[in-house]
C-alpha cells in the first residue's frame, strides 16, 4: 500500500484527511496550528504531525527521516519549500480549486463566480517552485450555477475532492499516470483577498454587481456599501425588470423600500433580497454610496 504524507488545513483538509486515513497509511500530516479538528484528529489516529509554518527548513527537519511515496496537499495555509516537494519518493501533488492553468492563485472559485463563469473545477497537478504552475495529473469540471455562491462551489469541491484523489492515486498505482504540462498562454493569476476588498462599486452593471455579491455571501465577510455612514453588507441581490420607469434616477439610488430595497445601477435596478444590517432605517431618494466611508 502506497504511503502517504499529507498537507492539509480547515474543514475541508479534515474531511479529505478522514477519509484518506480509512484507506491508506499516512506516515504523517502537516497542518497550521489554528486547525484543532486536525490536531486532535491525527491525535486520535497516532498520526505523526506538525503544526506551524513549515517553511526555512522546519516542516522537512520534521519529515525528512519519514519515508513516503506521495505527498499530497489539501487546503493547506502555507506554499512549501523545494525540501519538502522532492521528499516524496514519487511526487507531491495538490488539489486546486480552479481549472487550470486558468485561475491560478488564491480563492480561485470565488474570481471564477465574480467573472461571470459559468463553470470551474478542480485540478490534481504536481507541486513544482512556481505557484500552481505544476503538471496536470486530472481536472474534474464543475458547473457554476446563476444562484451559485462561494460557498456553495465549496460544497460542490467538497464532493469531488476525494473522487478526485482516488482517481489519481489508482493511476499511480497502475503506471497509468499522465502528465500534461500547462500552457503558459492560457494561465490567469488572482491574488488574495481581505473582506476589505469587498466594496461594491455602483457603476458597476447590474449583472456585475450581482455576482460580485453572490461570490462574496455568508458565510464569507459579503460585500459592502454605505449608508449614512453604516455599513451595510448584502449577501443576494436580484435582477428588477423596471428599470425604464427609473431611468432618470443615480446609481446607487433607494427606489423603493417595501416590500424589498430597490437599487439603481448604470444600466437597471436590482432587488436586494437578502442583506446584514443593524437597526438602519431606509429613505427613499437617498443613495448607497462609498464617500460616506470614514
Amino acid at each position: 500500500m502506497q504511503k502517504l504524507g499529507i498537507l492539509c488545513s480547515g474543514g475541508l483538509g479534515l474531511d479529505i484527511l478522514s477519509k484518506i486515513s480509512k484507506e491508506y497509511d499516512v506516515e504523517f500530516v502537516l497542518t497550521d496550528s489554528n486547525s484543532i479538528e486536525i490536531i486532535n484528529f491525527v491525535k486520535s489516529k497516532n498520526i505523526l504531525f506538525f503544526a506551524g509554518n513549515p517553511r526555512h527548513g522546519i516542516g522537512y527537519n520534521f519529515i525528512h527521516d519519514i519515508n513516503v511515496d506521495i505527498i499530497l496537499s489539501v487546503n493547506y495555509l502555507f506554499l512549501i519549500e523545494d525540501d519538502i516537494i522532492s521528499h516524496a519518493n514519487i511526487f507531491t501533488f495538490n488539489i486546486h480549486g480552479s481549472l487550470l492553468p486558468k485561475y491560478r492563485g488564491r480563492t480561485p472559485h470565488v474570481w471564477a463566480i465574480i467573472n461571470g463563469e459559468t463553470k470551474t473545477g478542480i485540478t490534481a497537478h504536481v507541486i513544482d517552485k512556481g505557484c500552481d504552475t505544476g503538471q496536470i495529473i486530472r481536472q474534474i469540471e464543475i458547473p457554476i450555477e446563476p444562484d451559485d455562491t462561494g460557498a456553495t462551489i465549496l460544497k460542490k469541491y467538497a464532493k469531488a475532492y476525494f473522487p478526485l484523489i482516488k482517481k489519481v492515486l489508482k493511476d499511480v498505482e497502475k503506471g497509468q499516470l499522465c502528465l500534461i504540462s500547462q500552457n503558459n498562454k492560457e494561465a490567469s493569476y488572482y491574488g488574495k483577498r481581505t473582506p476589505a476588498d469587498g466594496e461594491i462599486n455602483w457603476n458597476w452593471p447590474s449583472e456585475r454587481i450581482r455576482n460580485w455579491i453572490r461570490a462574496q455571501a455568508l458565510p464569507y465577510p459579503g460585500a459592502f456599501t454605505f449608508y449614512e455612514e453604516q455599513k451595510i453588507i448584502i449577501d443576494k441581490v436580484s435582477l428588477y425588470d423596471n428599470n425604464d420607469m427609473f431611468k432618470d434616477q443615480g446609481r446607487g439610488t433607494i427606489l423603493s423600500i417595501v416590500p424589498n430595497i430597490i437599487i439603481k445601477t448604470i444600466d437597471g435596478v436590482l432587488k436586494i433580497d437578502k442583506m446584514r444590517t443593524e437597526n438602519c432605517t431606509f429613505e427613499i431618494g437617498k443613495k448607497f454610496e462609498n464617500e460616506n466611508r470614514k
